[in-house]
């Protein structure tokens, strides 16, 4: 059962996890926003960077695309406390996923924080990397006590025919993999519309591109408010200092585009604390205005 008291005392075991450097950031050891290591995955360089000219990968020092070159990218899911609500920002990958991915039980535990006492799990979308990790090695819900939110195109498009027809055959995996989760959760689960509050003081934001239906979030709830972005924008440098190139994993390469540049708008010019899934050091951070591009200043 979620009560006063134990959410309290995941916020002070938060605190202590924080305070000792474990696998959890956050700006201080007060602070009601901070992210939780999932790990990292293993992606090859030529499915994220093949559409990159071979000058601007160069200038933005990015590796080679041959063959066995890989890129790391970390996995950063967002925790935030609100009254007596304490919100997870997606659910990780899952023991079925990747063995470098997987490891928010192992975050979660080193902070102190009992799974139990997530009252919210909000989706940013269904990839495995986001979704999958709602069910733990039995296939039993890891999150006991939550309800779940998900953006309703999100959830009608990896329910739909144009889900299995549309995408390439490497991908099927993540339609049965979003479907069976679906199924689990479905009972407890609330769709929601972008503009709408999933859960209240928390807008949703249509961030549309890299899956039909994901959102971006800005957290009305703090001293300042903060956005978080999910896979929207996922790498740095090349999602600030280039957000009009194309990137691999956008299901909708143009319109990934357009929403990098939308959504890098807002923060830079309103001071916005920004967070990241796939971006350094916690994905904490802010982003900086450069001319005409923006730069990624972490932890700020």
């Amino acid at each position: 059962m979620i009560t006063r008291r134990n959410l309290m005392v995941g916020g002070a075991a938060l605190a202590g996890a924080i305070a000792a450097g474990g696998k959890i950031r956050a700006a201080s050891p007060a602070d009601p926003l901070a992210t939780l290591s999932d790990g990292h995955l293993e992606l090859p360089a030529s499915f994220l960077l093949s559409g990159l000219p071979d000058e601007d990968r160069r200038e933005l020092g990015l590796p080679a695309t041959g063959e066995g070159a890989v890129l790391t990218p970390p996995c950063n899911l967002t925790l935030y406390r609100s009254g007596e609500r304490l919100v997870l920002f997606d659910a990780g990958s899952g023991p079925n996923f990747m063995p470098s991915a997987g490891r928010l039980p192992d975050s979660l535990d080193a902070a102190g924080i009992d799974p139990g006492a997530i009252t919210d799990v909000i989706f940013t979308h269904a990839h495995p990397d986001h979704i999958w990790g709602v069910l733990d090695d039995f296939d039993e819900i890891a999150f006991p006590e939550a309800a779940f939110h998900i953006c309703r195109a999100e959830w009608d498009f990896w329910r739909s025919e144009a889900a299995l027809t549309g995408l390439p055959e490497e991908r099927q995996s993540f339609v049965v993999g979003a479907r069976s989760r679906f199924d689990a959760i479905e009972e407890r689960t609330t769709l929601f519309d972008a503009g709408s509050e999933p859960v209240p003081g928390v807008e949703a934001m249509a961030a549309f591109g890299h899956t039909p239906g994901h959102c971006a979030f800005v957290l009305h709830g703090l001293d300042a408010p903060a956005m978080v972005v999910g896979d929207a924008i996922s790498n740095d440098p090349v999602s600030f200092a280039r957000p009009d190139l194309p990137w691999g994993a956008d299901q909708d390469s143009e319109m990934g585009a357009a929403t990098r540049r939308r959504l890098l708008d807002r923060p830079a010019a309103d001071r916005l604390r920004f967070v990241g899934f796939h971006l350094p050091q916690g994905g904490l951070g802010r982003v900086e205005a450069d001319g005409t591009a923006y730069r990624f200043v972490p932890g700020a």
